[in-house]
């Protein structure tokens, strides 16, 4: 999937959006779901690669992989709270879409935690 298909997927939902909002805003709101979900859909593949990628580099460098999984899982709540809520947003739903992202942020604070606690450990071993 290259950028002129995602873009072209998306402009051709925006242009259908934009004509049927003004007779149909139920259907409009349906168009706009569908179009982000396909487009998530079809850059699952790439964020696959990634994570395989990332997974790779971090064996090879003898890293923790529980600081890796952590790390990936931090991206993807923050990909997918960020999806939901622009789509509220699109849908005219503002303060749904400020939960979204307040439970993404506090998800990826509660995901943090094990790996701060263990930085604040390693910097109290090394005071006197």
């Amino acid at each position: 999937m290259n950028i002129m298909q995602i873009t072209a997927i998306g402009l051709i939902a925006a242009l259908l959006v934009m004509i049927i909002k003004q007779q149909r805003p139920d259907i409009a709101l349906v168009i706009t779901l569908a179009a982000g979900a396909v487009l998530f859909i079809l850059l699952l593949g790439n964020i696959k690669t990634i994570a395989v990628t990332v997974e790779n580099m971090a064996q090879k460098a003898n890293l923790d992989s529980i600081y890796l999984t952590t790390v990936l899982k931090v991206i993807g709540i923050a990909y997918i709270a960020e999806f939901g809520s622009q789509i509220c947003k699109d849908s005219g739903e503002g303060a749904i879409a400020s939960k979204i992202e307040l439970g993404g942020k506090v998800l990826i604070m509660i995901l943090a935690l094990p790996v701060v606690t263990a930085l604040m450990e390693a910097v109290l071993k090394i005071l006197p």
